[in-house]
């Protein structure tokens, strides 16, 4: 079977990798976005999709806009490949498009659809709390991850499970998901299912505004917060901004899922929740572990953080360099 794969950031190297190892499978070309400036010295990076398609020797096409390039259009119509492969390409492919390779466009999507349409599924599930997660392999279509579904592969979401975490399980499942589905589409033993849109959800493109910590949250919704937008998300410290990188969530609700290490704090729990504290502030400051912050329903322990300008640092080790005091305030 002939393929043109599209895909751009490294979640969707797995994908590319299974398609490249599987002897039924040819990877023909590959499309994705063009390189972009990135590090210190502002140079241009490739994609780590283009990377492994360079070490393959494969052609690469990175158009600005793969829609209007008739270079491009031209490229993958030559190709007459049997399938076109989408995993977060980072464009809209056109009904030109979607309409040249023989079974179609398949898409690996980064959740159980039709839940968490959309650019940042992983982000959101994340951010909601959601106890599961998974791939859906699906037809694409004109609209926005709705085409009718293929295969599903699922994983649970443990409570310290981050972004960079989950993505890269998923990624491993998809992987293994695009083969499966494209066997089997050539063998005609899959059948497309449409999505029931009245159960669609959304996960929108992450804004500037969603990284932003307000204290006033529950622990829970914080720590989600921080884990699904990892590694992002900020807070203000002595008039200055501090990245939250790693925390969890304290109490009776959560101790069983936590590292034992943690799980060493349930005799101080008592004492921790005789205190009065505003939301922000630090109640206790755990030896070897990193500070408690008070929040507007629970506790949260911060593992790991980030000065301005300075390296991540574990919520120990900034506890004793700032030589944080009880009662001091995050956030304003």
């Amino acid at each position: 079977m002939d393929i043109v794969f599209f895909g751009t950031p490294q979640f969707a190297v797995p994908g590319l990798e299974r398609l490249l190892a599987h002897p039924e499978l040819a990877v023909r070309a590959v499309v994705t976005q063009p390189d972009k400036r990135r590090g210190r010295g502002n140079q241009l990076m490739p994609s780590p999709v283009k990377e492994v398609a360079v070490a393959h020797q494969l052609p690469v096409w990175s158009p600005k806009s793969v829609k209007k390039d008739q270079e491009t259009l031209e490229r993958l119509r030559a190709t007459n490949a049997d399938a076109f492969v989408v995993v977060a390409y980072g464009q809209i492919l056109s009904q030109e498009i979607l309409d040249m390779p023989r079974l179609g466009c398949i898409n690996a999507h980064g959740s159980i659809l039709p839940y968490y349409r959309g650019a940042a599924p992983i982000q959101w599930s994340l951010y909601q709390g959601e106890l599961e997660t998974g791939i859906t392999t699906m037809l694409m279509d004109a609209g926005m991850d709705t085409g009718p579904m293929l295969m599903e592969g699922h994983t649970r979401i443990a409570l310290m499970d981050n972004f960079f975490d989950l993505a890269g399980r998923l990624a491993t499942i998809g992987a293994d998901l695009l083969v499966e589905t494209l066997l089997r589409l050539e063998q005609g033993t899959l059948q497309a299912v449409p999505q029931d849109n009245d159960r669609a959800t959304y996960a929108p493109l992450i804004k500037k505004a969603d990284y932003q910590l307000d204290w006033r949250k529950a622990a829970i919704a914080l720590h989600n917060q921080i884990r699904g937008f990892y590694p992002g998300c900020h807070t203000s410290f002595r008039a200055d901004q501090l990245k939250i990188i790693s925390t969890a969530p304290l109490g009776p609700s959560f101790w069983s899922d936590l590292p034992a290490a943690i799980q060493s704090l349930q005799p101080e729990w008592s004492r921790f929740m005789a205190q009065t504290a505003n939301p922000g502030q630090v109640i206790s400051i755990a030896k070897g572990l990193g500070p408690i912050i008070q929040t507007g329903d629970g506790l949260l322990l911060l593992l790991e953080v980030q000065l301005a300008g300075k390296r991540p640092q574990s919520g120990s080790d900034f506890a004793n360099g700032s030589r944080l005091t009880l009662g001091e305030q995050l956030g304003e």
